[in-house]
């Protein structure tokens, strides 16, 4: 299934809509503005909070947790690499790893040692949009969080030292 991130470059905080392939907006997210360490949530479109993204702060390289329906859910974790993005995440849901390209544009999300979803940051005016192509068999709402994560630390953050 596709799923679309689109982030004005304008706003104020991270607050945007996931859309899919069709342009119905399917969840909202909301980051809070004035925290210490980035903390997002995503919500269904009846306003129920579905994921809680939290950034652990005084870490070498960058790692957030992500809490399902208010539950303990994975640990992300960027590892250090020169020519790739590579983050590995430790969950109760199996065992991932995403790699991307040098330019951070292009992602592979690895299940098990299997394909999962594959992500394509694209620019447009006024912002970037990411297309997301998620197994049908995959928990949506968690794959779309590990995708946040990774704007997080590699796009949003680079004024900070943590990308």
């Amino acid at each position: 299934m596709k799923f679309y991130i689109k982030q004005k470059i304008f706003s104020i905080g991270d607050n945007f809509s996931i859309k899919d392939f069709s342009g119905n907006d399917m969840f909202k997210v909301e980051g809070k503005i004035f925290s210490i360490g980035n903390k997002l949530r995503i919500y269904d479109m009846k306003d129920n909070e579905i994921v809680y993204i939290e950034q652990k702060l005084f870490k070498l390289l960058p790692e957030y947790n992500i809490y399902l329906n208010g539950n303990y859910a994975a640990k992300v974790k960027k590892e250090f690499t020169f020519f790739s993005n590579r983050f590995h995440i430790e969950s109760n849901m199996g065992d991932y790893e995403i790699e991307g390209d040098f330019l951070a544009h292009d992602f592979s999300i690895v299940k098990n040692g299997k394909s999962i979803a594959q992500i394509n940051k694209r620019w447009v005016s006024w912002g970037d949009t990411y297309e997301i192509d998620i197994n049908e068999s995959e928990n949506h709402v968690f794959v779309l969080a590990m995708v946040i994560v990774i704007d997080q630390v590699l796009h949003d953050n680079k004024n900070q030292n943590n990308g």
